[in-house]
């Protein structure tokens, strides 16, 4: 047992190790299914050392799932895509981050939030995606406030069939036949008009 307020005995890579384990097994099973036993297993450590690392199965989680990449870099590319194919270039750039090494923490909080731990992801999308993207589309067209989460239906809905439910032939589609197909939908929804 450590001496109260040390840190639990543990090998120096302990921290990475616990991560990958957690998204793995996040990715695999979901929030509420993954035990922190299960993780100190995998990873090799004791399980005391996950808490004082995360502090607790949550702190693990949000820490697991971090992005590949900063939000602001990914919709920085879309910058210069013209208005009324906004849909489409925010599409491109998130199944291009879907398709990156380091994605299975995005797979882990997507099977969470279907498992009914829905908050991390409806956080991320909140805190860190939709404000990125306010600005532009209440100057384009207005009502950002309605229309970004009516695109961001399609983007889920694409995600989930093709990087999670693994839906054929979606899966074959490269990522440019994907937006090609969908985006004029997702572009639609932010720009084109909208029913009262």
């Amino acid at each position: 047992m450590s001496p109260r307020g040390g840190r639990p005995p543990g090998a120096s890579d302990a921290r990475e190790r616990i991560l990958t384990a957690a998204r793995e097994l996040f990715a695999q099973k979901g929030f509420q299914q993954t035990s922190l036993r299960a993780i100190a297993t995998e990873a090799g450590v004791d399980v005391a050392l996950i808490s004082h690392y995360f502090d607790n199965k949550r702190g693990l989680f949000v820490a697991a799932i971090a992005l590949p990449h900063d939000p602001a870099d990914v919709l920085a590319v879309v910058a210069d895509v013209p208005d009324e194919q906004l849909g489409s270039g925010v599409l491109q750039a998130v199944l291009t981050v879907w398709s990156s090494p380091g994605a299975a923490g995005l797979e882990a909080s997507f099977r969470s939030a279907i498992a009914g731990d829905e908050s991390l992801v409806r956080d991320m999308l909140q805190g860190l995606v939709l404000p990125q993207l306010h600005e532009r589309v209440e100057q384009m067209s207005g009502d950002a406030d309605r229309r970004l989460p009516l695109a961001f239906t399609q983007i889920a809905g694409i995600i989930l069939l093709r990087q999670v439910i693994r839906l054929e032939p979606l899966t074959r589609l490269s990522i440019d036949e994907v937006v090609a197909a969908l985006g004029p939908n997702v572009d639609r929804l932010l720009t084109g008009p909208l029913p009262d």
